[in-house]
């Protein structure tokens, strides 16, 4: 089931609020967790069973390391925890992969293929994976003691809001609210406000520029004038932003709705100065978890520097790897890291004494070229995609489809403008400040308006998951 959908907009979503608001405060988990099954069985129903038989060995596993005294026994607990979870992702995302490079290694030598059932990917397995990872991980450190019922594990693992895309929730941020939360009136109304702007950003925006780039990045490559290649890399930019952020704003909403309160998960990056900037503004909850349970325990920045350098790197390969299985993630991470690296080491002090326009036009420049590599399937393809955005050759008939022209500098004009000082603060004004009556009834009619609009728009189309769906 996906946010933008009728199903869930005009079906699943009320019917759980009105039930969620009026049933007893003491069977509001129960709620959230029979929805939050049923949400995620309406798409992979084979798949929920494997979510609720992993996190019943983990609960166990986990309340059992928390008994223990012996510090060995401790860490052989803590080993298998990780060793399963991960275990299942590498096995489900990375069979395929892997078995595709053995056979081509095999084809070089003339040896024979290895005959193997493609596994179909489990929705937002990378998701959940990270989560157990982080409820054992905080146990075994002692940051915040296990969950004692079971259900509330399972809860914490399959609520639905973040289930399939995130945000990437760690343990000891939610443990609390599981327990004991309230959702006031305030609470309800502005969670829904954010759930339709970001359901606005997806369909209004993100869809406008998706379509750009489908047909652009559908194109052959190799007879693509510079203009169009520049078009499509930028409409692919411009959606993968407004549709992943478009989506975390949906789940913070919903899960506002219900009294919870998730962690922020873009902060405007397009606005960055350095790709380490960049980083502390895309999918943040990505990277503290990259930094709190990878990048920290490999020594962090207590490390000689060449150590630290390798370590940067190592944690963007992994990053690349995590979104997806091809040699493509692969070296879009590589490609951030290198970066990171060379900003450490010099390029940030350039950054600094350029000024900040001049910054923050060529990190937006390196994002970008990254994005190709991240849409693009195949890395020979994506090298060709860049070498036509650089070959300035502006003779040639551009290939683009002129009716898509109208609504790309629209979609681009709204991106700029959200993007900007002034969305910024428009987002500020509708997110965080505290509001009045008149406020509520300004944001309360902006918000109707976008709803109808979006829900008009989805009835057009056809299916539109979320880009990250797939992750």
């Amino acid at each position: 089931m996906v946010f933008s959908s009728i199903i869930f907009l005009l079906y699943f979503l009320p019917v759980f609020l009105l039930v969620y608001f009026f049933i007893d405060k003491r069977y509001k988990n129960a709620v959230i967790l029979i929805g939050s099954i049923f949400f995620y069985a309406w798409g992979a129903p084979k798949f929920i069973f494997v979510i609720l038989f992993t996190t019943l060995l983990d609960f166990y596993l986990v309340g059992w390391m928390d008994r223990m005294t012996n510090e060995k026994h401790r860490k052989l607990l803590l080993c298998i925890s990780i060793t399963v979870n991960l275990g299942l992702l590498v096995y489900f995302k990375y069979s395929n992969f892997f078995i595709e490079n053995v056979n081509s290694a095999l084809s070089i030598f003339g040896g024979g293929k290895i005959h193997w059932t493609k596994l179909v990917l489990p929705i937002g397995i990378s998701f959940y994976t990270f989560e157990t990872i982080t409820y054992v991980v905080d146990v075994y450190r002692r940051v915040h003691k296990p969950l004692t019922k079971f259900w509330d594990y399972q809860l914490y693992i399959i609520l639905f809001p973040k289930l399939i895309a995130g945000p990437i929730i760690r343990y000891h941020e939610l443990a609390d609210q599981i327990a004991e939360r309230k959702e006031t009136m305030d609470d309800r109304l502005t969670g829904f406000y954010r759930f339709v702007f970001g359901l606005a950003k997806k369909v209004l925006i993100a869809n406008q520029m998706g379509a750009v780039a489908d047909e652009i990045f559908g194109l052959n490559y190799a007879n693509m004038d510079t203009v169009t290649a520049w078009v499509g890399c930028l409409a692919y930019t411009f959606q993968i932003y407004f549709d992943f952020s478009g989506y975390s704003d949906m789940a913070i909403g919903i899960a506002k709705m219900m009294g919870f309160k998730f962690p922020e998960n873009f902060n405007n990056p397009y606005i960055s100065q350095s790709i380490t900037e960049f980083w502390r503004r895309w999918h943040m909850t990505l990277g503290s978890w990259m930094k709190n349970y990878l990048y920290i325990p490999l020594g962090g920045n207590k490390v000689s520097k060449g150590r630290l350098y390798f370590n940067l790197w190592l944690v963007f390969l992994a990053s690349g790897l995590w979104h997806g299985a091809s040699w493509s993630f692969v070296f879009w991470g590589a490609f951030h890291g290198f970066f990171l690296v060379i900003e450490r080491a010099f390029f940030g002090s350039i950054l600094l004494k350029i000024g900040k326009l001049p910054s923050l036009l060529i990190t937006f420049l390196i994002v970008s070229i990254g994005w190709v590599f991240f849409r693009v399937e195949k890395i020979k393809d994506a090298f060709l995609y860049i070498k036509r955005m650089f070959a300035f050759d502006l003779n040639k008939q551009n290939s683009f489809d002129p009716e898509f022209w109208p609504y790309f500098f629209l979609a681009v004009f709204f991106s700029f403008f959200t993007i900007s000082g002034y969305g910024k603060k428009l987002q500020n004004a509708i997110y965080y400040n505290a509001y009045s009556n008149t406020k509520h009834s300004i944001i309360w009619l902006v918000t109707i308006i976008l709803f109808g609009l979006s829900i008009s728009s989805i009835t057009s189309s056809g299916f539109n998951p979320f880009i990250y769906f797939r992750f």
